[in-house]
């Protein structure tokens, strides 16, 4: 053997309870477990390791990551690493990196450069591929800190096939819209994402939606919404989701699942009633939350979607006009801007947690209300100001959770993790480098939310599922070996809003592959991830 873990408990990922037992590896997976008091002689191996009662784990599995360009910029990636995570699921809420164009390529770089950066000009990473399998190829040859799994992103596929105008697609767009999404997935990509409050995937209705999940469907793979609202319109496009994909007959994994503003505080029962009456008839769900109340995203994302309509520039040159910000302002503050969850906005829960222009990391650490209070203007006119100046690339933390809704989502039957871990900004949210462990700390050792087992579950085990690896996701004899050790007593979140980047508490080892990404609490320079792709 490899490798021997001894005197470890046990918490293999069905949710059943833990035990006391050596582990072995060999050739990346796990080769034997003898349990205390199985007898017989000990496992024995070139190289042991004393657990010495440090639960033992599956590797955590992030159904919702934004590493994209993160895992080709940092091999270190501490990140994600450091917190037990030895897979990634990336190309979320409908927008990466490919397929793409050389045109769509630039477009989508300046779209979301306030998530990933990579704007254009940015030289950290050669973009030198254009199809799914390209980019999956590009991860293995480089060598990766975690394994990746990846969503064809529905937005960069409209943008592809039919540019940033809000307008149904034709025919032959639809067509090629389908076709790009088929050779994704024959490439290797594990299901479909939407951004729908993002440009300019929003702009598809529910028949573009629905036959684009057919295809999906078609390759077993399962359709990943961040879907239309998750504020006044909320459980209505939860709804929307669930009949969509029933009629395509395809999988739904709805993205980041909560219900957040005031108008949502307390009704998390009406979201999981109308999930378990969809499971209870067939209907195949799963979900992911993160274990925090505030959201993270990019500024311009909460602008009314007409204002996006042409892409970025477009949208740069309609707040440079008075008369067209003013509409913005307007529909932001009055109406509620379908970017804002058709919620007014309230500036003093809008966070700048990172900008794109170093010149103005003074603006970080302050709310809109703040920084205009501080100039003497209206907040409009200061998000007006810094949305300019940093070319749309500011990112912020939107503070409008409510917590008895998180308690009650992330005990559901379908629950799993996702970290959504924006790591760009110069304060970006600590969901990016402390999910896993406050999960495991905070929700189930010191609140009681979920037991240890069950919460592990939901981390492991059940995303495993979800993205039909059968292989993964339990400590099983033939598993693959993506395991961690941890101490249930002291495993603890270290990152929070003042000091976001600190790394956990409690987890001391991380392998992946068989092969320590993580020992006595310190990076290895091992590269041990790959790509994870759908297969037939």
């Amino acid at each position: 053997m490899d490798l021997v873990i001894h005197d470890a408990r046990v918490i293999d990922g069905t949710g059943g309870a833990s035990y006391r037992a050596d582990v072995a590896l060999e050739g990346g997976r796990v080769a034997a477990i003898r349990r205390e008091g199985d007898g017989g002689p000990r496992l024995s191996a070139r190289r042991t390791l004393r657990a010495d009662g440090l639960a033992l784990s599956p590797g955590f599995i992030d159904m919702h990551a934004h590493s994209d360009l993160a895992l080709l910029r940092d091999p270190d990636h501490s990140a994600k690493a450091a917190q037990g995570v030895t897979l990634e699921v990336l190309g979320q809420d409908g927008l990466s990196y490919a397929p793409v164009d050389d045109r769509t390529l630039t477009e989508v770089r300046k779209a979301i450069t306030g998530w990933n950066g990579g704007a254009p000009g940015d030289t950290s990473v050669d973009f030198d591929w254009r199809t799914v399998g390209e980019y999956l190829d590009r991860l293995d040859r480089q060598g990766i800190a975690v394994n990746a799994a990846y969503l064809v992103p529905q937005g960069t596929v409209r943008m592809y096939a039919t540019g940033w105008d809000d307008r149904p697609a034709t025919p032959a767009e639809l067509t090629r819209m389908k076709q790009l999404v088929a050779e994704g997935l024959e490439q290797g990509a594990v299901g479909m994402s939407s951004g729908l409050t993002y440009t300019p995937g929003m702009y598809a209705d529910d028949a573009e939606l629905t036959e684009l999940c057919r295809v999906v469907a078609r390759y077993d793979g399962y359709y990943c919404p961040h879907h239309r609202s998750y504020g006044a319109g909320a459980l209505a496009a939860y709804e929307e989701m669930v009949t969509l994909t029933r009629d395509a007959g395809c999988a739904l994994h709805l993205a980041h699942a909560t219900m957040n503003f005031g108008v949502n505080k307390g009704r998390a029962p009406d979201l999981l009633g109308l999930l378990d009456k969809a499971l209870d008839e067939g209907a195949d769900i799963s979900l992911d939350t993160y274990p925090y109340t505030p959201g993270c995203t990019t500024l311009v994302a909460m602008l009314p979607s007409w204002a996006g309509e042409g892409g970025p520039e477009a949208v740069l040159a309609r707040l440079r006009d008075d008369e067209s910000a003013e509409r913005i302002r307007h529909h932001m503050e009055v109406v509620g801007a379908d970017g804002c969850h058709g919620v007014p906005i309230e500036w003093d829960t809008i966070e700048i947690s990172g900008v794109g222009d170093p010149g103005l990391a003074g603006w970080v650490g302050r709310t809109i209300a703040e920084s205009a209070a501080r100039r003497g203007e209206e907040p409009w006119a200061t998000a007006r100001r810094l949305l300019i100046d940093d070319n749309l690339g500011s990112t912020i933390l939107q503070h409008v959770g409510n917590e008895e809704n998180v308690r009650a989502i992330m005990r559901h039957r379908v629950h799993t993790g996702g970290s959504d871990g924006i790591l760009q900004g110069d304060k970006p949210h600590p969901r990016a480098y402390g999910t896993y462990p406050h999960y495991l700390g905070h929700y189930a050792r010191d609140l009681g939310i979920l037991s240890l087992e069950e919460c592990v579950a939901h981390l492991t085990s059940r995303p495993a599922a979800r993205l039909r690896l059968p292989d993964r996701g339990l400590v099983r004899e033939g598993h693959r070996a993506d395991l961690v050790l941890f101490d249930p007593d002291t495993v603890a979140a270290g990152s929070t809003f003042e000091a976001p980047r600190t790394l956990p508490a409690g987890i001391p080892h991380v392998l992946i592959d068989g092969r320590f990404v993580i020992e006595d609490g310190r990076r290895t320079d091992v590269l041990a991830g790959r790509s994870v792709r759908r297969t037939a």
